[in-house]
């Protein structure tokens, strides 16, 4: 069994238009979850002028969502979507996917879930701006 298909509910943390009431939430993830919740992941959340943010590692809080699907499946629209190809190098993909820990609001851990991070060059070549209060909504993009 590979160690993707042993990740059952597969958990994503997402923080911005992959979000409940967020532009991509319905096309890519409504009715496809089987549980989601409020959650903080650490790093450094920046706007993009282009109307989507960017998270890059860091230690502030992010404020997202913890979403579980049913099957690995899913990451074949998400990492479409983020532009992020396993086999290319960090400096091509637009966003990494890689694991990190989520915590509930309270700072209990609910484990690992897979996250997109931009790389900081890529943030500052886009003029990202960032977010310090940790939380992004399309409305203020």
């Amino acid at each position: 069994m590979s160690k993707l298909q042993s990740d059952i509910p597969l958990n994503v943390f997402v923080y911005g238009t992959l979000k409940p009431n967020e532009a991509n939430f319905s096309q890519y993830c409504d009715g496809r979850t089987i549980a989601m919740q409020k959650a903080i992941a650490y790093g450094e959340l920046f706007a993009l002028p282009m109307g989507y943010p960017a998270m890059t590692m860091g230690d502030r809080q992010v404020y997202g969502y913890l979403l579980s699907f049913p099957d690995v499946s899913i990451l074949d629209s998400l990492d479409e979507l983020e532009d992020y190809q396993c086999d290319r190098s960090a400096s091509e993909n637009l966003y990494n996917r890689q694991k990190i820990e989520v915590f509930d609001l309270e700072g209990k851990s609910l484990g690992l879930a897979w996250a997109y991070f931009m790389t900081s060059a890529k943030v500052s070549k886009f003029a990202g701006i960032a977010q310090i209060d940790g939380c992004w909504n399309g409305i203020n993009s």
